[in-house]
């Protein structure tokens, strides 16, 4: 039998195929426990490469994890030394660390400063074991981290120190990605869950808002209000409800738990967005 040539769409319908009911269980995270046993606290880290990427990527997600109780930490690679016009990489970091202390405190996260400097990110194997043993100590349920596909080289690292982490720690946590100004820098981020953040999108907009420095106003008005209100429109939820965030693929977490106010994508044989990426664990906005 001939095959015809392979366009992107008869991939995605062939692809479609292998989804089954028991695959879709596993576009999750631990989060259904939240409400199924409020008893149960779960520790939650969100790893970006300098401050107001977590808060750009996750801080709806991470705020929900925290109002349910839960415990936050928002790792920051670097102190965004080089993200001042004519101030010093220590002036810098000095500001950039009191916005990311006051954004934390919106989300109701802890803020951690792994140490590198803005610019001049490695991945090393000493990085690597620096990392694993910050992520053990914090012991996490759910990790959160750039999409590894990035044209920033500090996000990249970033993404990749918390992915060799993850593989690392003796307790599995549950890794999910977000996307950080997709088109300009993200890319190829393709989600199939996503997660309402309506109720908490003005906490979002206030964390990104305390990067001063960096015009947090500008940012949500020219890259995240726009991308929020296309993944809300994806998922089918309306406007006004300002849905964001994007899971990508749970490959096997023992128990899987569906997200308390995530929406999966019902046909995914009908919807381009739906093909599962098979990187490795999950991914979430």
């Amino acid at each position: 039998m001939q095959a015809g040539p392979v366009t992107r769409r008869n991939f995605l319908n062939r692809s479609a195929i292998l989804v089954t009911p028991a695959l879709l269980a596993g576009i999750a995270a631990p989060l259904g426990a939240a409400e199924a046993n409020p008893a149960r606290k779960l520790k939650v880290v969100g790893i970006g490469g300098h401050p107001d990427d977590p808060e750009s990527g996750c801080a709806g997600t991470l705020a929900r994890y925290s109002e349910l109780g839960h415990s936050v930490t928002v790792i920051y690679l670097t102190r965004g030394e080089r993200g001042i016009r004519d101030k010093s990489l220590d002036e810098a970091a000095k500001i950039r660390s009191t916005e990311c202390e006051a954004a934390c405190k919106i989300m109701g996260a802890k803020p951690v400063f792994f140490g590198q400097i803005d610019g001049a990110t490695e991945l090393t194997a000493a990085h690597v074991t620096a990392m694993t043993k910050l992520l053990s100590s914090e012991n996490p349920d759910v990790v959160f981290a750039h999409w590894p596909i990035d044209t920033h080289m500090d996000h990249q690292v970033a993404s990749l120190l918390a992915i060799r982490a993850c593989m690392a720690l003796r307790q599995r946590a549950q890794l999910y990605f977000f996307e950080v100004n997709t088109g300009s820098q993200s890319e190829g981020f393709l989600p199939n869950t996503y997660v309402d953040i309506s109720m908490v999108v003005e906490k979002k907009k206030s964390a990104l808002f305390a990067h001063v420095s960096q015009d947090g106003q500008g940012i949500w008005r020219q890259h995240h209000e726009i991308i929020s209100k296309w993944r809300g429109r994806e998922a089918g939820v309306s406007a006004e409800q300002q849905a964001a965030g994007a899971l990508v693929m749970d490959s096997g977490s023992p128990e899987p738990q569906q997200l308390p106010f995530s929406k999966p994508l019902a046909r995914p044989n009908t919807n381009s967005n739906s093909v599962l990426l098979r990187v490795g664990r999950p991914a979430v906005r």
